[in-house]
């Protein structure tokens, strides 16, 4: 019976599926695993269903010599490294969906309008009880309808995004490393520079994957590039902006805001944002609803059955690795 590894307790029926047919332990603690700890209780590991703080590295792999399956509880899989698991022989596998794309589509433009109508700050006034009656000038916020939103990275979910702008009469404007003009045609969204874009958005938010390219991506130099007042949100990864830069440009008055549920130094927050009240802070909880994380147990634990039974699963990362993977 191949065994099997859950580094973090997961929601969903399929787990019962997976324990029907093969050995499983599952990480019960509510804090991650350290690679000790991982070491320790998968060493003779067939596959591993492991969540995006797990990091592995070459020489982490090396320690577990029946290691077949990486099955990635995430979307990104920049925790893993890609070329040492596939020259291993070791299948990477990830949990992309539309369900994952549309909830964080979804709380993409929860913060967005958020942030803008000032409901955390409000709601933190109401609790505390200070509310004395309707005022003119309370906690005034500012309308999307007429704006522009620019956004960085037109995929699955950034086209979602912008698919919901269309009915808040936005204007939209996208950046990507080309451009696509079946989708502008599409989205009824127009092609821009990063620099022109970040210069004529109200409101800006990143949908791209974390890589060498796009890490600090905005950074000092293009905070000045903003328009002034602006608002950015970002639920793709933290390290995408260059917080220090971030933290600057809000004091300085160039960005009027900010709503991130994704963090540079993740589970730490950076401190200084955490004070601002014009900034709204999530836990990297953007595709947390029922139905996705079912959704995205279901796709982890089918990859594992289907790899350890010899079929290619639907969601293998490193398709390459197949012909040479491990027996």
């Amino acid at each position: 019976m191949s065994k099997v590894l859950i580094t973090r307790k997961i929601p969903g029926s399929a787990l019962e599926k997976l324990k029907q047919s093969h050995d499983v332990t599952m990480w019960d603690f509510d804090r991650v695993m350290t690679p000790q700890e991982i070491m320790e209780l998968g060493r003779d590991a067939d596959a591993i269903i492991c969540l995006l703080y797990d990091r592995w590295t070459p020489e982490m792999m090396d320690e577990f010599p029946n290691l077949k399956i990486i099955s990635n509880y995430a979307v990104g899989f920049d925790n893993i490294d890609l070329e040492a698991a596939t020259q291993k022989g070791i299948v990477v596998t990830n949990t992309p969906s539309d369900e994952v794309n549309e909830s964080v589509a979804e709380f993409t433009w929860a913060l967005l309008l958020s942030i803008s109508r000032r409901m955390v700050e409000a709601g933190e006034f109401a609790k505390k009880g200070l509310y004395r009656g309707w005022e003119p000038e309370i906690f005034l916020g500012h309308d999307v309808r007429g704006k522009t939103l620019g956004i960085i990275g037109l995929g699955r979910i950034g086209g979602m995004v912008a698919k919901r702008a269309q009915g808040f009469g936005m204007k939209v404007l996208y950046y990507e490393r080309e451009q696509h003009p079946d989708r502008e045609k599409e989205l009824g969204v127009e092609y821009k520079a990063l620099d022109e874009l970040l210069g004529a958005s109200d409101y800006v938010t990143i949908h791209v994957p974390y890589t060498p390219e796009t890490k600090h991506l905005i950074n000092e130099e293009k905070f000045k590039k903003v328009k002034r007042g602006a608002f950015l949100i970002n639920t793709a990864r933290g390290g995408i902006i260059d917080e220090h830069a971030l933290v600057k440009a809000l004091q300085d008055g160039q960005l009027a805001g900010a709503a991130l549920d994704v963090h540079e130094r993740e589970p730490q927050m950076n401190p200084e944002l955490m004070q601002m009240e014009n900034v709204i802070l999530t836990p990297h909880v953007a595709s947390a609803s029922v139905e996705v994380r079912e959704k995205m147990t279901e796709q982890a634990v089918d990859a594992v059955i289907k790899t350890l039974n010899g079929e290619q699963p639907e969601t293998i990362v490193n398709k390459e690795v197949w012909e040479k993977k491990r027996k």
